[in-house]
């Protein structure tokens, strides 16, 4: 198996003996006690496996795999001792979020099937993640796209707010963090039921009429009904369902640790939709986040916090004004693209896909556009590293 194997033992020969019984099926790497175990993570990882032993003196092994767990999430973690007592066992699983727990002597087979086990384990955890990566995002993004097109200031949004989540959720280091990105990602999706023109001027921080307000305010709830038979997508759909008042919102009842998710994933949106929205009022992002400070009893300060530290980068863009025709994939808008009409087509800081594409030179060759737009464009020098993300343009 090619799969790295690394067992940490604070005696010696025990484990230059498990060395010599493994090493003709597994790739093993020893550690002697809890610190030279942590070295090893970061200087020889990853692993697929790690094996403690529990009772060493220093760091023994439940600090041990709790910090592995919060470096190393991935790698599966099995317990090994001598000292099989009821703390010592709950201990371990409940902070090391052990696989196995195994008892000293530990026979040969006991031993080698046990990582067998845990080796399969760690394929399906790579499995899942290759799933939710590449099948599940590629699904979103399908979504994500179609919004673009029959609402692009709904999309226009949660193409802001995605990136703002996506700076909390790293500040934050939180474990699965790919729920929080497509929650950011979908948490607009309900708008597709609503008209360009309400959504828009919500945005814009219009007053409108109580009923058009009362229907905007169902777009997290439609959002839910699209959402929630989707399998991986049910803690997502909840974030998206309670982003408007998580405080208030009624959780199912269910798994205790997905309810927490989802409440914090539905404070997290909050706290981006409303600092998006307050951007929208021209004011820098220093103000807007004192105003979310100012709202003490609104939201999760830690969130706010959070937020204050997400460092901010620039891509070396530069501006250039061009015909409608003169547009490419990959380009931003640097404002809003309009119709003859009035009516937003695309709207400002969307990146331009290729379903997009064609959606504006369709829609030009029965209403042609003879005025000219402002768009940011990649710097040449950093154009090759963008190359092959894109579709080709439109001939």
């Amino acid at each position: 198996m090619d799969e790295k194997i690394l067992i940490v033992d604070d005696e010696p020969n025990v484990l230059e003996g498990l060395q010599r019984v493994l090493r003709k099926e597994f790739n093993v790497v020893a550690a002697i006690g809890g610190e030279a175990g942590l070295k090893a993570v970061a200087e020889q990882g990853p692993f697929a496996v790690i094996v403690s032993d529990m009772r060493m003196p220093g760091m023994d092994g439940t600090q041990f795999l709790r910090t592995v767990l919060e470096r190393t999430p991935d790698s599966v973690r099995l317990a090994l001792t001598g000292n099989a007592d009821i703390q010592t066992a709950i201990d371990a699983v409940n902070e090391g979020a052990i696989f196995r727990f195994l008892s000293k002597p530990c026979t040969e087979h006991v031993l080698k099937g046990a990582l067998r086990a845990a080796i399969a384990q760690h394929r399906l955890i790579l499995a899942e993640r290759e799933l939710l990566e590449k099948t599940l995002h590629g699904s979103v993004k399908v979504l994500t796209e179609i919004l673009a097109l029959v609402n692009p200031a709904a999309f226009s949004r949660a193409s802001r707010i995605h990136q703002t989540v996506l700076g909390i959720v790293r500040q934050l280091k939180l474990p699965d963090a790919w729920s929080y990105e497509i929650a950011a990602m979908l948490s607009q999706i309900g708008c597709v039921a609503l008209d360009a023109e309400t959504v828009e001027a919500v945005y814009g921080g219009v007053e409108l009429p109580a009923v058009e307000q009362e229907r905007f305010r169902m777009h997290p709830s439609i959002a839910y009904e699209f959402l929630k038979k989707i399998p991986r997508l049910e803690t997502v759909s909840l974030m998206i369902a309670a982003q408007q008042n998580p405080a208030e919102y009624k959780f199912p009842q269910g798994d205790a640790l997905e309810t927490v998710a989802a409440k914090l994933g539905a404070e997290i949106l909050s706290v981006a939709i409303d600092f998006d929205q307050i951007l929208m009022t021209r004011i820098t992002r220093a103000e807007a986040v004192g105003r979310l400070k100012e709202r003490k009893n609104k939201y999760n300060p830690r969130i706010v916090a959070a937020l204050e530290n997400v460092p901010v980068h620039t891509t070396p863009f530069v501006c250039q004004e061009i015909y409608v025709r003169q547009m490419t994939v990959g380009m931003i808008l640097d404002e809003d693209l309009r119709a003859p009409s009035g009516m937003l087509l695309v709207a400002r800081d969307q990146e331009i896909s290729y379903p997009l594409l064609v959606r504006i030179r369709n829609f030009c060759q029965k209403v042609p556009m003879t005025h000219k737009i402002r768009v940011r464009v990649v710097r040449p020098e950093e154009m090759t590293l963008r190359e092959h993300e894109h579709a080709p343009a439109l001939s």
